[in-house]
């Protein structure tokens, strides 16, 4: 490829450039407990509200909308979400939580996709849909800085790099890809941050932890 044809390619693709970038540093500083992961989270969503809405993919644009305010209130959530409205810690998903999850995340992702096959032109309306209700579910669970949420970046970014790739969103596709390296470091990370807070605690609050 001449240097003129990758300017060019550079050029036309800028904006998903751009959100591969932030989507990177975003990731890269969740996975460290970061605060700055959230205001980055904000530009790389706004970027690929665009992008998406190009590749007509409309729940994953629709997704970004609901991952702005998700990241408005993470932010607020790492800083004071804790108990008396201090810094919060990473905890565990209980059972209970694990299943209603579980349930929203299927409702969703089947009515949205029967909306999207029905009166959009979307592509892969029901794949797009489950992706998107499962992504949801992730986001949450990491504004409330669960350990398993990490597992389900994992298994969500495994089906977007195949759907990108498709898709010929390639450097979103591998923006995916770095996605899924990443969700593993984080949840190594997040869950040894949990078991050294387990360790540096009382018996009562460790017990409460676990819970």
């Amino acid at each position: 490829m001449s240097a003129a044809s990758l300017l060019d390619l550079i050029i036309a693709n800028r904006l998903e450039i751009l959100a591969v970038v932030f989507g990177i540093v975003s990731v890269y500083l969740s996975t460290r407990e970061n605060i700055w992961s959230w205001p980055t989270a904000i530009v790389n969503v706004s970027l690929y509200f665009v992008v998406f809405y190009e590749a007509k993919l409309y729940a994953d644009m629709g997704l970004q909308v609901v991952y702005l305010a998700l990241s408005v209130y993470g932010w607020y959530e790492w800083l004071y979400g804790g108990e008396n409205r201090t810094e919060l810690h990473v905890s565990r998903v209980s059972r209970t939580l694990a299943v209603r999850l579980a349930l929203i995340g299927v409702v969703t992702a089947a009515t949205l996709g029967t909306i999207l096959a029905r009166f959009t032109d979307a592509a892969l309306p029901y794949l797009d849909s489950a992706t998107t209700s499962t992504s949801l579910v992730a986001q949450w669970m990491m504004t409330r800085k669960i350990v398993e949420s990490w597992a389900v970046w994992v298994a969500v970014d495994v089906v977007y790099v195949g759907m990108f790739f498709y898709k010929q969103l390639y450097l979103t596709a591998g923006l995916y890809a770095v996605f899924l390296v990443l969700a593993v470091m984080g949840y190594r990370q997040w869950k040894q941050s949990f078991e050294a807070r387990g360790h540096a605690v009382g018996p009562a609050e460790r017990a409460s932890l676990a819970s």
